[in-house]
């Protein structure tokens, strides 16, 4: 396992969600350093700071420095030259984990669209930065072969869309056939590490891999599953994260459009989180789906792991999303496999008045307030 310096926000909920992205990433994190704002001019960070992480990069000499925000090529490459080691930002560590865990063909090439975003967005900058003589070659190589570097890269891009354009019509194509058939479709969401998969194992009688790790599910996986003598299909897709960027979320386009033509979907909330980290995680998925273009009237809000709670907390916790009117919630624990049949039941329901005329005029708030006010 690499070593590791973390860089990022003094804030409880930062930490912890940036640990556990380097642990998810393969990274021993061997010393933590906070600011409160990470988004200085030349370094990110200010010049106390830089001088306090060269002291401790001298002595701790990690393989890597992993800053928890995005950087600009310029910004990196200043924190480079200072701390003569491999500076990666949170974006660039995000499509290391990305990678390390796709495992079908589609996933990778969503994975390899991304990155190639990531390395394009970069690699003007570069170009920039090589013909001013502050970056003398790039990669090893010179200017003319910088400029034939970037054109491929569009190249890649452009046969990587085409691909997932073809992977999209595919879908088109099942989901069309599932609809003649009479299948009802319902679709998991949530923050990463919320209980997705355990509770998409629970219900299906699935075995798929299940950990506390960030992004264990980056593939969706699709099972038949039966209420009440009637089948539906139950789909889990990736998990959410803050400050994903909008190229990330494109590139997975293909997996997260099944999210718009499901006919329900379970938006797992992890409420055992600490509030902070309770309504910071729900706004993130609340404007995730509707930048992917999610109907509100779909959700079922799942308010998972509530076995580590008491009532009195997970009811102020359900307050605080402003759900109390709303028919469409439900807590469970996925692990103490609770009111997991209530929750089936709850799908039915909704499955059922989803045909009424009236079911449309009952819809009481709207998409763009993530807190249904």
């Amino acid at each position: 396992m690499k070593s590791a310096i973390l860089i990022t926000y003094d804030k409880e909920d930062s930490i912890n969600e940036a640990i556990g992205l380097c642990e998810a990433a393969g990274y021993h994190i061997v010393h933590t350093l906070t600011q409160n704002f990470l988004k200085k001019p030349k370094y990110g960070i200010s010049g106390g700071k830089l001088e306090t992480l060269q002291e401790i990069t001298e002595k701790l000499r990690p393989d890597v420095i992993i800053f928890d925000e995005i950087l600009k090529p310029r910004q990196n490459y200043n924190l480079a030259s200072a701390l003569h080691r491999e500076i990666l930002d949170r974006e660039a560590l995000i499509l290391e984990i990305f990678e390390s865990r796709t495992s079908s063909s589609e996933s990778k090439l969503q994975v390899k669209l991304a990155q190639l975003r990531y390395e394009m967005s970069r690699a003007k900058a570069r170009v920039r930065l090589s013909r001013g003589g502050e970056q003398p070659g790039f990669m090893g190589i010179g200017q003319f072969e910088v400029d034939i570097y970037y054109n491929d890269i569009k190249h890649r891009i452009q046969t990587i869309r085409s691909k997932l354009e073809k992977a999209g019509k595919q879908r088109q194509l099942h989901r069309q056939a599932r609809k003649r058939q009479g299948f009802k479709t319902i679709s998991f969401a949530g923050y990463t590490s919320a209980g997705k998969t355990t509770l998409f194992n629970k219900l299906t009688g699935e075995s798929k891999e299940q950990s506390k790790e960030l992004f264990t599910t980056l593939t969706t996986t699709t099972r038949r599953i039966t209420i009440n003598h009637e089948p539906f299909l139950i789909t889990d897709t990736v998990g959410f994260i803050r400050k994903l960027p909008a190229y990330m979320i494109e590139a997975f386009k293909s997996t997260l459009e099944e999210l718009i033509y499901t006919d329900i979907i379970i938006l797992v909330i992890d409420v055992s989180d600490s509030l902070s980290d309770f309504k910071n995680k729900f706004v993130s998925c609340m404007r995730t789906l509707s930048e992917v273009g999610v109907e509100r009237d779909k959700i079922i809000f799942t308010l998972n792991k509530s076995d580590l709670l008491s009532n009195y907390q997970v009811q102020e916790r359900v307050k605080i999303l402003n759900l109390e009117e709303n028919k469409k919630w439900i807590v469970v624990s996925a692990l103490a496999e609770k009111k997991l049949g209530e929750l089936k039941i709850l799908i039915k329901d909704i499955i059922e008045n989803q045909s009424s005329p009236n079911y449309k005029k009952s819809i009481e708030k709207e998409f763009n307030d993530p807190y249904g006010n």
